[in-house]
């Protein structure tokens, strides 16, 4: 996404975290996920839109269900 202009749900995101003062801190349970999906075959990488996304409904300011509406938002501008 670096070589793109940012989508506009990206910028909203990236907002919303500036303004809630929220940042994304990887835990252990992260880690273990991430070697749990590689080993699988899924090796899922997470941009830094989407760890804002995980940091700002860890930290309350969004719904699971809000996150994941974003993130489908996020992904499907990405796409374009």
């Amino acid at each position: 996404m670096s070589e793109q202009a940012e989508t506009a749900t990206a910028a909203r995101i990236r907002k919303m975290a500036q303004e809630c003062h929220v940042a994304y801190v990887g835990t252990q349970s992260d880690a273990l996920a991430h070697h749990i999906t590689r080993l699988a075959g899924d090796d899922v990488q997470l941009d830094e839109i989407e760890q804002l996304l995980v940091a700002l409904q860890r930290s309350g300011r969004l719904t699971r269900v809000e996150m994941v509406q974003l993130q489908a938002s996020y992904l499907r501008e990405a796409r374009r």
